[in-house]
């Protein structure tokens, strides 16, 4: 039951350079960036917001002075302390950036439209213009050459066992006509580009290709191995796109498909059978997918699209959307709109190679925009008559409110839903304790919802009780006023970072907080965002701007005592002081004055009282647990804090409960690291369990179990007696896990 919250987001950029990009690809070592035009190949520096480097191609004839020469492929080689460069007309270049060398190491006459490297780097695969793969080393000494287009199967062709001929079986509601002769095959959509897709598995032990076929006119996907031996050829799929990528975990290939009715997903197993789908909230011939993306530990799907062209001289979004699936369901989880701008249309799309949840993206104008989400809960917290423990899972255009209180159901059920005009891409709880409930939701069109319970006697529209045929007799929100982000109000297309602002905060009843880039990518600012009355024609008033030296990646709020703390990209925790008739920042300091940083930046942080004092706590991607700058333990995987007691999750499937009231950092140090012996605060809990949020009037721990989904278990502090808890489970249900230690009963992993 998790979204992905955005931890900070940069724009690099415009520079000044002749052309405009066509692709580009990271220096990991030296965090540039080395992006290619019709010119030549330019090396950009965030840090300095800078070029470092600057290197024609043009002067030794490699592309043509005119500027209508390609790169079809560029690729840093640490090892070699290079970068490959592959152009239309058929050359390969290395180029030494440190002499700015250039070196052309092979030529093909009839030109290249694909350049793509194995993981490993090991091997490179050359697509020509004459429909050929040309396999090379990494010192370009040719393995083998083989014709895309082959009629045989490949290696792994079925063995036929005598159940009769697929055209003699039974095809459902659809007849013989679910089984689309070879020979009838539509051909590629017009939008598509024609060009040959290829994508390695994470391993790099196989590759597949995707091409048009010359005689059908239609395309199919074709998985080699290294030696560029045809393993598998696709089945006959009409209305198969050019979007193409391999699962890092190599179990899936994705690719896009036009319908009659509507735009899928599809996913075909290395045997080139359809293993699933979902589909985009498009309507059929409205946009054209252009490149799929996974993430590098499989868990995102990027899609990146673009509205179909109906005129000549029309404008054309582009999109960029964030897919995620749990629970045999599908999530929208993150939706950019670059606009229709020229100067903010996309030209490539790139995860990091080496940290799993940064998005790079690079765009027509010289802007280069760097993303970093992670993994976050977002629940509500208040005071005990007022905690109806909300969970909300963004689906889409739709909001999944789980209120816990009333019952434990996982994703994609819920206790009722919000449906939105636009995608969403965060929520935020009211931060005020007696308030909890009240929900604000930002879309991709940068308007915030706001959902207040209870004075309204009438029927919202757009909330609708239960999901995926569940309900339950609750007290449901209803939707009280619409405001537009301030930017958007002081021109349409202007900006070119579709998330400006991260980490949206709902302080009063119409007052938000919001963070964004300074002038410098290491600095950020802090808005104060007000509607009410000043909220001229729905859009908010920027009350105020606080600039802050560092660049913030989280931001806590203490509902009872109202503090703020700000963490920077450094692990330096800051005091922010927004009661005050001028707003400052100053640093926190523990008890004995000294400043607080974390050694390590965190991804999850909070507040709480320990022994009287206000103290930070803050857990990192590597489940290292701080509290201020003391390092409790290094084996915890979730926390939870309410009213004075603390409960963590650790590597060793266990649940432990600890009072905050009337201890010490010392303490607590001490009872973490003789956790594993048996006390009455400690139990077993299930393999991989998380804590997703504490329900105090049952006195209920609700956990997301990452291998099976969702357990539920009565708690009471500080002891935790576990036992069984009957749930609703869905239909169909998913496969029967073994049994768990604690005899919990999971219910799939929805996010």
């Amino acid at each position: 039951m998790r979204n992905l919250k955005l931890l900070h987001s940069r724009e690099h950029g415009p520079v000044q350079a002749l052309g405009s990009p066509q692709c580009f690809c990271l220096r990991a070592d030296q965090g540039t960036l080395l992006i290619g035009s019709e010119y030549g190949i330019l090396e950009l520096d965030p840090a300095i917001r800078g070029v470092m480097n600057d290197i024609s191609l043009t002067v030794d004839g490699f592309l043509p002075e005119d500027g209508s020469g390609h790169i079809v492929g560029i690729e840093d080689l640490p090892d070699q302390e290079s970068v490959c460069i592959a152009t239309a007309a058929g050359d390969v270049i290395l180029c030494n950036l440190s002499t700015k060398q250039l070196e052309c190491v092979g030529s093909v006459d009839s030109g290249l439209t694909t350049m793509s490297w194995s993981p490993d780097q090991e091997l490179v695969l050359l697509v020509t213009g004459q429909r050929t793969l040309i396999m090379m080393t990494k010192d370009f000494e040719p393995i083998t050459e083989r014709e895309i287009h082959q009629d045989d199967f490949g290696e792994g062709k079925f063995i036929t066992v005598g159940w009769g001929k697929k055209e003699t079986q039974f095809h459902g509601s659809e007849g013989k006509q679910a089984d689309f002769p070879y020979n009838r095959l539509p051909p590629a959509s017009s939008s598509d580009d024609g060009r040959p897709r290829v994508t390695w598995r994470g391993d790099g032990q196989f590759v597949a290709v995707s091409a048009i076929c010359p005689q059908t006119g239609a395309r199919k996907i074709r998985v080699w191995s290294r030696e560029l031996v045809l393993q598998s050829t696709s089945e006959p799929i009409p209305g198969l796109e050019q979007a193409l990528a391999w699962k890092p975990s190599g179990s899936l290939i994705a690719s896009t498909q036009e319908k009659p009715n509507k735009h899928d997903v599809v996913f075909f197993e290395k045997n080139g059978l359809l293993h699933g789908e979902f589909t985009l909230p498009f309507q059929k011939g409205k946009a054209k997918v252009n490149e799929l993306l996974w993430n590098l530990d499989s868990t995102i799907l990027a899609v990146w699209l673009e509205d179909v062209k109906k005129e000549k001289n029309s404008e054309t979004n582009t999109y960029v959307q964030l897919w995620t699936v749990g629970n045999y369901h599908w999530y929208l989880k993150q939706s950019l709109h670059f606009g229709s701008a020229e100067k903010s249309r996309l030209v490539s799309l790139l995860w990091d190679p080496e940290i799993p949840y940064r998005l790079h993206a690079l765009c027509r104008g010289w802007h280069a925009l760097c993303y970093d989400w992670h993994w976050s809960t977002d629940c509500s917290t208040g005071e005990e008559s007022h905690l109806v423990a909300n969970v909300a899972v963004i689906d889409g255009d739709k909001v999944l409110v789980t209120a816990f209180q009333h019952s434990v159901v996982p994703p994609p059920m819920c206790t009722f839903q919000l449906q939105l005009q636009q995608a969403v891409n965060q929520v935020a709880f009211h931060t005020d304790p007696t308030k909890s409930a009240d929900l604000a939701v930002l879309d991709a069109s940068n308007r915030i919802s706001v959902y207040r319970v209870g004075d309204s006697t009438v029927k919202d529209p757009t909330v609708t009780l239960g999901g995926s045929g569940f309900k339950a007799s609750v007290e449901t929100p209803h939707l009280e006023k619409t405001y537009r982000y301030f930017e958007v109000c002081c021109g349409e297309g202007k900006q070119v970072n579709p998330l400006t602002f991260r980490l949206f905060t709902w302080l009063q009843d119409d007052t938000f907080l919001a963070v964004s880039q300074g002038q410098l990518a290491t600095h950020s600012i802090i808005h104060h965002l007000t509607g009410g009355p000043e909220a001229e024609g729905g859009c908010l008033h920027l009350r105020l701007s606080v600039p802050v030296d560092g660049d913030v990646i989280s931001l806590c709020c203490n509902p009872k005592t109202r503090a703020i703390a700000l963490q920077l990209a450094d692990g330096q925790i800051l005091k922010y002081l927004w009661e005050a008739p001028t707003p400052a920042l100053e640093p926190w300091r523990s008890s004995t004055g000294s400043a607080v940083q974390f050694p390590s930046p965190c991804v999850q942080t909070a507040l709480a009282m320990i022994g009287g004092e206000e103290a930070i706590l803050g857990l990192t991607d590597r489940c290292r647990f701080f509290i201020n700058d003391v390092e409790v333990a290094s084996n915890v995987t979730s926390f939870a804090r309410y009213d004075d007691f603390l409960l963590v999750t650790t590597h060793s499937h266990t649940c432990q409960c600890v009072s905050l009231r009337d201890t010490s950092l010392k303490v607590l140090q001490a009872g973490f690291s003789s956790s594993s012996s048996p006390n009455e605060t400690l139990r077993k809990v299930e393999r991989g369990s998380r804590i997703v949020t504490v329900v105090p009037q049952d006195t209920k721990l609700i956990l997301q179990v990452s291998s099976h989904g969702i357990a539920a278990a009565p708690c009471v502090s500080p002891r935790l007696d576990f036992h069984p808890l009957r749930m609703v489970n869905s239909s169909p249900p998913p496969p029967k896990p073994l049994p768990s230690t604690l005899e919990l009963q999971p219910h799939g992993n929805g996010r």
